[in-house]
């Protein structure tokens, strides 16, 4: 019964994709978040689940058949899951061990990211930046979870990760069999790039070190290949707080000058959560001519101005209020060849998970390109 309502509410809303830009703190959040937290609700005995009915509102998949094929136990386990507060021993312990990929019935929907019936668009292209705040050992499990079924729900072709740590990666090479992931580091916390293996072709990488650091931050440097373009990816993660504001900025300007000096037949795209005020660039004058900030070029759409905002995320239970753009997406712009023009930005892990926490404190932030030849 609960398929046919939900292909019904499917139908009714006549979603092309889950619009993210919607996904608002508020509790008078439109239904299209309603509907997809009642997913997540109804499926609350598999993860699996949640990741399938979350690219069925993407692919425009038969709702009622697949879930019947698939899933055809699940609906009567919905109510049974064990409590979600785990300590932090048994949640290490877990990471360290799952092995998910081996449930032939769903790890390829799951774990590949593209269903057989989705075909890549050469026209676009699609990059997630994320603070997965795996530093946070509390509710893990389920945190890494969540991360996972925004992954398999938007399918990015890219994906930047900060504050990822060792059990973190081994769990992510686990579940993203789709992805090549090449890690800044293997020690203590670190920053990820995921490539999807579909449509983008690793050539090389190299690892920046950042000489003054006291937290372990370094810039990661990943050149590829996507339908023949040439691209040049980067993330870090900026040394944290305002007492080292300095520092930074020197970090910044080590990452500008980066950009800077790649071959004009690449594009040049930096993200990560840089812990950046606007005062900061402003004291280096402002952006290299040669560079954007991706939401500056988009108009800065207020939906996504802040990534870090305690007043909507109480993952951390701060006593104050703090709202901040710390993750940003840098654009060097090919000046030969194929261009990537920013098209939309919007803000991900909004909804709160069935522990009651968010799967990050920082919202991740989706891009979308078109791809001009």
């Amino acid at each position: 019964m609960e398929w046919y309502v939900l292909s019904c509410v499917y139908k009714a809303l006549n979603l092309r994709h889950l619009n993210v830009t919607h996904l608002k703190c508020e509790a008078s959040a439109p239904l299209g978040r309603v509907c997809y937290s009642w997913c997540l609700s109804w499926s609350k005995g598999s993860i699996y689940s949640s990741f399938f009915v979350g690219r069925v509102f993407v692919d425009h998949f038969k709702v009622a058949r697949i879930l019947k094929h698939f899933f055809p136990k699940e609906s009567q386990e919905c109510n049974r899951r064990e409590n979600c507060c785990y300590d932090v021993d048994k949640q290490i312990k877990y990471l360290f061990s799952v092995d998910l990929t081996t449930d032939a019935t769903t790890s390829n929907i799951a774990v590949n990211g593209t269903a057989p019936e989705q075909q890549e668009d050469d026209s676009s292209f699609s990059l997630l930046t994320w603070n997965i705040d795996g530093l946070d050992l509390g509710n893990q499990q389920d945190r890494a979870r969540g991360v996972c079924s925004y992954l398999a729900l938007y399918s990015p072709d890219v994906v930047f990760l900060q504050e990822v740590i060792p059990p973190y990666l081994c769990y992510l090479q686990k579940r993203a069999g789709n992805y090549t992931i090449i890690p800044g580091n293997i020690d203590g916390y670190f920053t990820a790039v995921m490539l999807k293996n579909s449509r983008v072709k690793l050539v090389k990488q190299e690892i920046v070190p950042f000489p003054t650091t006291s937290m372990m931050r370094n810039l990661l440097v990943v050149h590829v290949n996507v339908a023949g373009n040439e691209l040049c990816l980067m993330t870090s993660h900026l040394e944290s707080t305002k007492d080292h504001s300095k520092e930074r900025i020197k970090q910044l300007q080590t990452v500008f000058k980066n950009m800077q000096k790649e071959s004009e037949s690449t594009t040049v795209i930096f993200g990560g959560d840089t812990n950046l005020r606007d005062s900061e660039v402003n004291k280096l004058g402002g952006l290299p001519e040669s560079i954007v900030d991706i939401w500056e070029f988009l108009g800065k759409p207020k939906h996504c101005r802040y990534t870090w905002d305690t007043s909507c995320n109480s993952n951390l239970a701060a006593a104050y209020t703090c709202k901040l753009r710390f993750d940003r997406v840098y654009l060097r712009p090919a000046p030969r060849g194929a261009q990537l023009l920013p098209r939309s930005m919007d803000l991900i892990g909004l909804e709160k998970l069935d522990c009651g926490r968010f799967p990050s404190d920082h919202w991740g932030v989706l891009c979308h390109f078109d791809v001009i030849l």
